[in-house]
């Protein structure tokens, strides 16, 4: 049996790794570098695009958990990923272009991978290929129309990163180093405070700039731009990505009105980007508005924000539990195509879409782990008939099933669902 992964994505490494070390040959397909859409720019595998975030280290977090169980599994890019950490309080953040160039070593190096440069167009249905389409969220073409010939209709949104600046030109005589709360070091991330007059002025400016497109955005939840936000009313803002909460400006010694959070892009700390600020206004538009935040007076844009398409499928009419089609199970997809959103619920989704190739070339039962696990949640989430309006999801705490007896304290429930994860985990590997 021949096993072709189609995307050196999250999703394709790992699926790929999977196969590989399970002592099977893999062919894995990417199109880079001949090839790249409007949102990458490494010649790299595993490229992060949106943020250099993985989310929340803790593992009674719900991403915590999420790259705990994908450790547990064999997972490529955790360990890579804790490897390549840059400072981020609570959270695993990461040096991208370091993460990025040692997964691309390590899957080039691995005598089962074989990779093929090329751009793949059409899916190949054969008795004796299995193959596993990890395309991501801008798969466009032919491959796009390949997929909707197999799949039916695409959803689509559209999704936007955030600026880049560099760490030099941000005014520390205005910004402070500081986690919320004081979890984490003082250097994790910079805070860029207002007054309710600068903040008042910002958002005005920000919801009057000019966007790079004219038409309005079906943009998913987790990355609306700030500028749509904004106009969602004046203080939406200051109750997402500028909240002032568990900060204290030294200047003042109070809460500032809000806040603008940069959090380190590379190890060195000479790049930041702005957290939450998602965008898709012109660039000239990036360099006025963002220039009137606290601190960003004479900033320097390494990068600006960009937009750009996404697509999923329906997932719940289309695929089974174990991430491969009803109708062609030598099929399988994994990653944001699929409806997982982020980037370790990707890599999660393509850990098991490659478990699941091998064991389906090798005639046994689809690898389907328990519901209390967040894995396993999030496969049942993307695979539930009963779902009529299907919506990416992220890694959360309210996807699995609730504890019995309740309890209370939010902290402790958390604890107890990770704990119960882990368990029902270890019960199904060991």
């Amino acid at each position: 049996m021949k096993f072709h992964v189609i995307g050196a994505g999250l999703a394709g490494v790992e699926a790929a790794w999977k196969i590989a070390e399970s002592g099977c040959k893999v062919t894995l397909f990417e199109q880079k570098p001949n090839k790249k859409s409007p949102a990458h720019k490494s010649d790299n595998f595993a490229e992060l695009v949106c943020s250099n975030s993985l989310k929340a280290s803790r593992i009674d977090s719900a991403a915590g958990l999420l790259k705990e169980e994908m450790a547990r599994l064999g997972s490529l890019t955790v360990p890579i990923a804790r490897e390549c950490a840059v400072a981020a309080g609570g959270a695993l953040a990461v040096d991208r272009d370091v993460f990025s160039q040692k997964i691309t070593d390590k899957i080039k190096t691995h005598p089962n991978i074989e990779i093929v440069y090329e751009e793949v167009e059409e899916i190949e249905i054969s008795d004796d290929v299995i193959t596993i389409i990890a395309t991501g969220p801008l798969t466009d073409g032919r491959m796009s129309r390949s997929v909707q010939q197999l799949c039916g209709n695409y959803l689509s949104f559209y999704d936007a990163a955030a600026p880049i600046v560099t760490a030099e030109s941000v005014d520390m005589n205005i910004a402070f180093g500081a986690s919320r709360y004081g979890r984490g070091g003082e250097d994790d991330y910079i805070n860029c405070p207002f007054s309710k007059e600068e903040y008042e002025s910002f958002i005005n400016e920000l919801v009057n700039a000019e966007g790079a497109v004219l038409h309005d955005f079906d943009v998913y939840e987790g990355c609306m731009p700030i500028e749509k936000l904004a106009k969602r009313g004046v203080d939406a803002p200051r109750f997402g990505p500028m909240k002032p909460v568990g900060l204290t400006d030294p200047r003042t010694g109070h809460r500032p009105w809000a806040a603008v959070q940069l959090r380190r892009e590379n190890a060195k700390g000479t790049m930041f980007n702005i957290v939450g600020f998602q965008t898709n206004l012109k660039f000239g538009e990036q360099k006025r508005v963002f220039s009137m935040i606290p601190a960003l007076q004479n900033a320097e844009f390494v990068r600006y924000g960009v937009m750009h398409r996404n697509s999923f499928l329906d997932s719940p009419r289309v695929l089974h539990k174990s991430f491969n089609l009803k109708n062609y199970p030598s099929v399988f997809f994994a990653g944001q195509i699929t409806g997982v959103e982020g980037y370790m619920e990707s890599a999660g989704s393509g850990i098991l879409a490659g478990i699941n190739a091998v064991r389906l070339a090798e005639n046994k039962e689809s690898l389907v782990l328990p519901q209390t696990t967040m894995l396993g949640a999030l496969s049942e989430y993307i695979s539930d008939e009963t779902i009529k309006n299907f919506q990416p999801m992220g890694a959360n705490f309210g996807i699995l099933p609730p504890i019995e007896p309740k309890i209370k304290d939010k902290r402790l429930r958390y604890a107890a669902l990770a704990e119960r994860a882990l368990n029902a985990l270890d019960e199904v590997i060991k």
